[in-house]
């Protein structure tokens, strides 16, 4: 399954993690990086293991041996399709809405 590495939360944050600074910086990201990110302490070694498994899953792609990772399509949509079901409108947003979809079904039956 491509998504198995995806199935624990934990692996969803560090991805998200990654991707996110990936963007911010434009670097490959090591699992040093992202280990400061967190506020448990662990050892590298699982956050390592965590992004071998999420290159094996096609989420990342490591330039060279001794660089960090790069994010894949895979990851962006990932990280897009997380932020996305995290995003709320107000109130004011969702009546705008509602607004020009009327306004839409008003215009369209002069065509």
């Amino acid at each position: 399954m491509r998504n198995a590495p995806l199935q624990e939360r934990r692996n969803r944050q560090i991805l998200a993690d990654l991707v996110r600074t990936y963007i911010e910086t434009g670097e490959p990201v090591s699992s040093r990086a992202i280990s400061k990110r967190f506020e448990e302490t662990l050892a590298l070694p699982p956050f390592e293991n965590v992004m071998a498994d999420l290159e094996d899953g096609g989420f990342l792609y490591q330039p060279h041996t001794s660089a960090g990772r790069v994010p894949t399509a895979a990851a962006y949509r990932f990280f897009a399709q997380e932020i996305a079901s995290q995003a709320t409108l107000s109130i004011a947003d969702k009546e705008w809405i509602r607004r020009e979809f009327s306004r839409g079904k008003q215009s369209s039956g002069d065509y």
